[in-house]
């Protein structure tokens, strides 16, 4: 009869330090629960308001208008010119940064002096923001005094392009330049993924009588699914979100030929002050983000399966 009280009575001070355990688990994590509501939880929620309002800044008031702003994205041409810039911009800086880093990775993983010294240049852009990146390459194409034309000219070029006013090379060359920037990121991730393969399993494949591609294709690139999927998706995102480069290239000229969505989110927020309308753009880039992500993650996953 007296066995219930005692297993209770024994059973809370287990269940007291298990509440303080607790208790300083919540401590810790309350600052960063608290900047995550106020700078990432609160601005979402607010623009998802806005984006139901006809928010102008300088009104007082803020007629709300549900999903007109919405509408008016579905009938907004320079809106999907900017989707397009945008979709072109991601599809070939992702490959191009994902194929060209892999194959640096692969000229590179050897450990000597001059691969270590390589590996570095191409690392160091990564370092520089996008602003400081696309200020410097546009002194570099510029059509007077930068550097590209002038040595194009000494090769015997007569009449160097103006790469950043042409409406036929203003989205290539910001291309050529985003994967030139990020290509370093990929190549290290992809060294490190190289890493985790065995040495037994290069060996063997030898003696089996695998050259160098089917040593590849079957030893080191199922290693790298998993970073190649990582590096894929970073550089898709990354991508989608173009906004630096191009602000300090282009501003999204010529005519916009090199808009991203984010550089119209930018002019209509910032610029016309239709912050409603802006808000809206943002929750439709980032439901294409979410959707492109999903999808590559079922894509690889259904890959691993089967």
């Amino acid at each position: 009869m007296s066995s219930p009280p005692l297993t209770r009575t024994r059973g809370r001070p287990a269940v007291r330090r298990r509440r303080r355990r607790f208790n300083s688990a919540y401590l810790f994590i309350a600052p960063s629960v608290i900047l995550i509501g106020v700078f990432i939880a609160e601005p979402i929620i607010q623009s998802g308001w806005m984006s139901l309002h006809d928010w102008t800044v300088g009104e007082s008031s803020h007629k709300f208008v549900g999903l007109a702003n919405f509408r008016a994205i579905y009938h907004d041409h320079r809106f999907w010119n900017a989707l397009r810039v945008t979709v072109v911009y991601t599809a070939a800086v992702s490959v191009g940064q994902v194929l060209l880093g892999l194959v640096i990775a692969l000229r590179l993983r050897r450990t000597s002096w001059y691969a270590s010294l390589l590996r570095t240049a191409f690392f160091f852009p990564l370092i520089a923001s996008l602003v400081v990146i696309g200020i410097i390459w546009k002194f570099l194409l510029d059509p007077q005094v930068g550097l590209v034309n002038a040595w194009l000219g000494d090769v015997g070029v007569s009449s160097p392009p103006d790469w950043l006013q042409s409406t036929s090379l203003a989205l290539p060359t910001v291309i050529v330049v985003g994967i030139w920037k990020n290509v370093g990121f990929t190549m290290i991730v992809l060294l490190a993924g190289m890493q985790q393969v065995p040495a037994d399993l290069y060996e063997a494949a030898t003696l089996d009588g695998a050259g160098p591609w089917q040593r590849f294709r079957y030893v080191t690139l199922p290693v790298l699914r998993p970073a190649l999927l990582f590096t894929t998706l970073i550089a898709t995102i990354n991508g989608l979100q173009l906004f630096d480069l191009v602000f300090a290239m282009t501003s999204g000229g010529p005519i916009f030929h090199t808009e991203s969505v984010v550089m119209y989110l930018y002019s209509k927020g910032f610029v016309e002050f239709q912050m409603g309308y802006a808000s809206a753009i943002a929750w439709v880039l980032f439901v294409i983000i979410l959707a492109v992500s999903a999808v590559q993650l079922r894509v690889s996953r259904y890959r691993d399966v089967y």
